[in-house]
């Protein structure tokens, strides 16, 4: 009875041990790659996606290496469209206001 119970501890602790082992290796792995210099693709990869991290973040809401030519294009569609649909702030969605209708009860 004993015997049976050291084995059944046994297993239990091998298979505790394997788990954390298996946790450990998984860890050990992930951090081993992050401090090896990465691949050159995925370094230029990430080098670019920081870049333009910093230039949104610089341009505050607006569009990332917006240059003057593209500032004055965006002004004179906004005068066009502000000449063919009258005056307003077009950076706004329009607010629409639909009416109930008066609905007739039909006679039978």
């Amino acid at each position: 009875m004993a015997l049976h119970k050291l084995f059944r501890l046994s297993s239990l602790f091998r298979s505790a041990v394997s788990l954390t082992l298996r946790r450990n290796i998984g860890l050990s792995a992930v951090l081993f790659n992050r401090a090896k210099d990465l691949d050159p693709i995925q370094k230029l990869f990430l080098d670019k996606i920081r870049d333009y991290s910093t230039k949104s973040k610089a341009a505050a809401g607006g569009i990332v290496d917006a240059g003057p030519s593209y500032e004055k294009g965006v002004s004179e569609e906004i005068t066009k469209l502000q000449r063919l649909y009258g005056t307003g702030d077009l950076t706004k969605f329009p607010d629409f206001k639909f009416t109930e209708p008066q609905l007739q009860e039909v006679a039978k």
